[in-house]
């Protein structure tokens, strides 16, 4: 196993992109940072956003893992961003945008949520929201270190940072109004039950420890310090994400869904025994915190309606990725040699793991439509 890293660091080393694909990003980058968009939600009455922050796994980690030598999980190369900004891989799990950004854009405050340590960070980024995600990580902190991801812990404490930053540039009164009037998007659980590396399935340490019903109970309690953390430092509205039919993304179905590929039963089983633990831990923290916004995401039935129904939504291809075979590949496995399918806007996974764009689109777009009076 000590082998790993460096295998991953080799491969990634002849993946990465060129200096001048960064130098057309951070152009475009200063281009947009320097207009805002139309707001096309409407909020309840008396609802403000100020800003949009997201906390968890890959699937709002906006290149916050592009750095991180030693982790497998990131995408910051070819063909992950194939329909970004011409073709720009900059660390998001898709082929172009990701929920943050299209959340940010729906509210009106930017294009794009960029990663905390993005180095083209400006202080309009600062006041309108980052990305503090981290691929691989989980609730469980031994997710984040197998996977040598960004731990929720480490994250807080990015967040700390950044809030010293932001009252340093609009002030303490400015600085806590901006938190306490911004979305706070929470994302985690899927990498710890079955992630390809570092989960519940596939680790006999934790199966020894833990049955799948006590594990989950401990996923729920690790989520409810966290929220109660988030709530310590400002946050006052958070988006907590529900995990996902885990049973019946591409790598599972192929992993354990049998000859048929299948949707995998039992990690399905386990998705739904998770959110139970984890709309139970939230239901204790409105009677703990009556005073603020934390609205449960139903994920699960949401993309199961997209499986079972593709082509309610203008989906043809819901049981393979866009990548490769379609099967497996993700993250370094995803790479420039794997090739891609033909349209991806048919396909609802780009990589076995990850949603299209497209696929995020669908995902977003019943978020705000079931949620938004959520926040009133």
């Amino acid at each position: 196993m000590s082998e790993l890293p460096n295998l991953y660091t080799m491969l990634y080393s002849r993946l990465v992109m060129n200096g001048m694909l960064f130098s057309l990003y951070k152009v475009f980058v200063m281009l947009i940072s320097s207009s805002c968009c139309e707001a096309k939600v409407k909020l309840p009455p008396n609802v403000v956003v100020k800003a949009v922050y997201a906390f968890g796994d890959s699937i709002v980690d906006q290149g916050n893992n592009n750095n991180i030598l030693t982790t497998p999980v990131k995408c910051n190369f070819p063909p992950y961003g194939k329909d970004f900004m011409g073709g720009i891989p900059t660390g998001r799990f898709s082929n172009a945008k990701t929920p943050p950004d299209m959340i940010a854009k729906e509210l009106g405050l930017k294009e794009l949520i960029p990663a905390y340590p993005d180095p083209n960070l400006k202080d309009e980024d600062l006041k309108t929201g980052v990305s503090f995600a981290s691929g691989g990580s989980g609730y469980d902190p031994r997710t984040s270190t197998i996977n040598s991801a960004i731990p929720l812990s480490a994250q807080l404490n990015h967040f700390l940072e950044y809030i010293g930053k932001l009252k340093e540039l609009v002030g303490e009164e400015e600085g806590n109004y901006i938190l306490n009037n911004s979305l706070f998007i929470l994302v985690a659980g899927s990498v710890d039950i079955a992630g390809l590396t570092g989960s519940y399935y596939e680790d006999v340490i934790r199966q020894k420890l833990y049955d799948i019903d006590s594990y989950t109970n401990l996923l729920a309690a690790y989520a409810f310090d966290f929220v109660q953390e988030l709530y310590k430092l400002g946050a006052r509205n958070i988006a907590f994400l529900g995990v996902p039919p885990l049973g019946c993304l591409p790598a599972q179905r192929t992993l354990a869904g049998g000859p048929a590929r299948m949707c995998a039963e039992e990690y399905n089983q386990a998705s739904e025994l998770a959110n139970t633990k984890f709309s139970i831990a939230i239901d204790s923290l409105h009677k703990k915190f009556p005073q603020y916004k934390l609205v449960f995401i139903d994920a699960y039935n949401s993309l199961l309606d997209c499986i079972v129904n593709p082509q309610k939504y203008g989906l043809e291809e819901v049981q393979k990725g866009c990548c490769g075979s379609g099967n497996i590949e993700v993250s370094i496995l995803c790479n420039k040699f794997s090739g891609i399918c033909e349209d991806d806007t048919k396909y609802l996974f780009w990589d076995s793991y990850h949603l299209t764009e497209k696929g995020y689109r669908i995902l977003v777009d019943r978020i705000i439509k079931n949620y938004t009076n959520s926040f009133s």
